[in-house]
C-alpha cells in the first residue's frame, strides 16, 4: 500500500500535468495559478486512499482524484468572489490577481474539466460514479445557499448550522471517499461506511477551521484570522455565543453584528473576548472529538483487516492536528 505521502505526491504531480495550454491565455492561467498555489489536497488524497485499501493500481483512479480536486478549487473561486476574500492558501485570490468576472468564468470552466475528468473512470461504474458525483455537486450548491441565507438572519439553530456544513463541506469529503471504494470494486457496506466516515470528519474538520479562524494564527491557517467574524459569518461559535450570551454580552454581538463602520482589528478583539467569556470554544471543540469519534467507529465497521485502514485513519488524524 501507498503511504499519504506517495498518495500526495501522485496527486500534485497529476495536477501539475493537466493540460491547461488552451487559449484564450486569460481563462486558463487563472487555472493554473489556483491549482498550482497547493493545499491540503485532502479529498484527492482521501479518493485515492479509499481505493488502495482494496486495490493497488491507484494511478486508474487518479482522473477522479484529479477531477474532485478541480471541482473544489472551483468551488472556493466562486466562495471567495461572494465572500469578498483576499487571501488563499496564503496567496490573493483569483479575483485579487484579475478580477471577478475572471474568477467566475475561470472557475465555470474548472467545474466543466472536473466533469471531464471525473468521466474518465472505469465504464463499468461510471454511472455510479456521475451519480453520486452529480447529487454531491447539487447539495453543495445547497448548503452554499443556506449559508447565504444565514447571513441575514439572527435565529439560525445550531442543528441548522450542522446540516448546512455538511452540505457545503462535508459531502465531498465522503464522496471522495466512497468514489474510491466504488471504482474498487468494495462492497456496498463498506462504500457507504466509508461515505458516513467522511461525513463525520468532515463535519470535525469544518468547525475545527472554525475555530483556527478565530484562535488560529495566518502562519498555519492560510488566511487572514477572524475573516468569518468581520463578515458576520453565521458560524457554531457565533450561533452558541448567541444562545449562551447574557442580556449584556448579546447586546454587544448584536453591536459588531450591525455597526457598519468600524476598526476591524477592534470588532475582532472585541467579538473574540466575548466568546472566551461565553465559553463556546470548548463547547465547539467538544463537538470536534464527537464527531471525531463517530468517524473513529463507523471506519472499525469497514469489512477489511485493521492493518488496510491504518494508512486513512492515520491521515484522518493528521487533518486535526491529532496524533494516534
Amino acid at each position: 500500500m501507498y503511504s499519504s505521502e506517495e498518495i500526495l505526491a501522485k496527486v500534485n504531480q497529476g495536477l501539475a500535468d493537466l493540460h491547461l495550454e488552451r487559449q484564450p491565455f486569460g481563462l486558463y492561467k487563472p487555472i493554473r495559478y489556483v491549482l498550482s498555489i497547493g493545499g491540503k489536497r485532502l479529498r484527492p488524497v482521501l479518493l485515492l486512499l479509499s481505493y488502495n485499501m482494496y486495490k493497488e493500481d491507484v494511478e486508474l483512479a487518479l482522473p477522479t482524484a484529479l477531477g474532485v480536486e478541480t471541482y473544489h478549487n472551483y468551488t472556493l473561486l466562486h466562495d471567495d468572489v461572494m465572500d469578498r476574500a483576499e487571501v488563499r492558501r496564503g496567496k490573493p485570490c483569483v479575483h485579487k490577481v484579475w478580477n471577478e468576472n475572471t474568477a467566475i468564468l475561470s472557475g465555470d470552466s474548472m467545474l466543466v474539466m472536473a466533469y471531464q475528468l471525473v468521466a474518465q473512470c472505469p465504464e463499468h461504474c461510471l454511472k455510479h460514479v456521475m451519480d453520486l458525483f452529480t447529487d454531491t455537486a447539487l447539495e453543495i450548491g445547497e448548503g452554499q445557499q443556506y449559508d447565504v441565507d444565514f447571513e441575514n438572519r439572527m435565529d439560525v439553530r445550531p442543528e441548522e448550522y450542522i446540516e448546512m456544513i455538511r452540505l457545503k463541506t462535508s459531502v465531498l469529503l465522503a464522496c471522495a471517499l466512497k468514489l474510491g471504494a466504488i471504482q474498487a470494486g468494495a462492497p456496498q457496506a463498506d462504500a457507504d461506511l466509508l461515505y458516513k466516515f467522511g461525513e463525520s470528519i468532515g463535519l470535525a474538520f469544518q468547525l475545527q477551521d472554525d475555530m483556527l479562524d478565530v484562535y488560529g494564527d495566518f502562519e498555519t491557517f492560510g488566511k487572514r484570522i477572524g475573516g468569518d467574524i468581520l463578515c458576520n459569518k453565521k458560524t457554531y461559535l457565533l450561533i452558541k455565543a448567541l444562545e449562551g450570551a447574557n442580556q449584556q454580552q448579546r447586546a454587544e454581538l448584536e453591536h459588531w453584528l450591525t455597526v457598519s463602520e468600524f476598526d476591524a482589528d477592534e470588532k475582532i478583539a472585541a467579538v473574540k473576548a466575548l466568546y472566551d467569556e461565553i465559553g463556546v470554544r470548548a463547547i465547539c471543540q467538544d463537538l470536534v472529538n464527537a464527531y471525531f469519534e463517530q468517524g473513529r467507529l463507523l471506519l472499525e465497521k469497514v469489512a477489511l483487516p485493521s492493518e488496510k485502514k491504518e494508512i486513512l485513519w492515520q491521515y484522518a488524524l493528521s487533518l486535526l492536528g491529532r496524533e494516534s
